[in-house]
């Protein structure tokens, strides 16, 4: 991983590695990564030291249960609620560490422990999660997509993930993660055009 990381610094634009390991969160921090996306929001032994001793960025995405159950029964009794009281507790956490607060983004973790209408409810949820840091929405290609279009092949789901990512923009994600970055960019573009010569 480093040897790819050093190679890509090249390109001159911040880098995010995707890990919940701390020991692997310094050493891509000491090779120059920006951003650490953490899955576990920075929950294992270590982690919030790792990233507060440094001024990298940090995203803490909610998941329910862990990556290889996570979506074998979720359950949620008010999953906007639940979410968002957990994001508030690690943005805590994370200050509290000597993290700054300009340097969290969240992550609602859609599809990942949640089931198609808590991911529904979360993305009608947008505006208000905004409010507490800045949000990455993550719809591309997932099984949402797939439930709402019809598309089984997550290969068949551009149409329906581009739409996700303007909907997201629109309603307060500061962030997008997406597979198709060419068709998502034109599609902003010309969307905050349009938006731009309404008002």
């Amino acid at each position: 991983m480093l040897p790819v990381l050093e190679a890509v610094q090249a390109l001159g634009v911040p880098l995010s590695v995707d890990t919940r390991q701390p020991a692997v969160m310094r050493a891509v921090l000491a090779a120059g990564a920006a951003m650490i996306n953490d899955v576990n929001a920075l929950r294992a032994p270590g982690a919030l030291e790792a990233v507060g001793e440094t001024d990298a960025s940090v995203c803490l995405m909610h998941m329910q249960g862990e990556p290889r159950t996570m979506q074998q029964a979720p359950r949620y009794a008010d999953v906007v609620g639940e979410v968002t009281a957990f994001l508030v507790a690690r943005i805590a956490a994370c200050v509290a560490a000597g993290i700054d607060r300009g340097r969290i983004v969240i992550d609602p973790g859609f599809g990942f422990g949640k089931r198609l209408e808590d991911n529904l409810a979360l993305a009608r949820a947008l505006p208000e999660l905004s409010k507490l840091a800045p949000v990455l929405a993550g719809f591309s290609r997932k099984s949402m997509i797939g439930a709402l279009t019809g598309r089984a092949a997550t290969g068949d789901r551009l149409a329906g993930s581009v739409g996700a990512a303007l909907w997201a923009a629109r309603h307060g994600a500061a962030i997008l993660r997406v597979h198709d970055v060419a068709a998502t960019r034109d599609a902003l573009a010309v969307w905050r055009q349009l938006e731009g010569e309404r008002q």
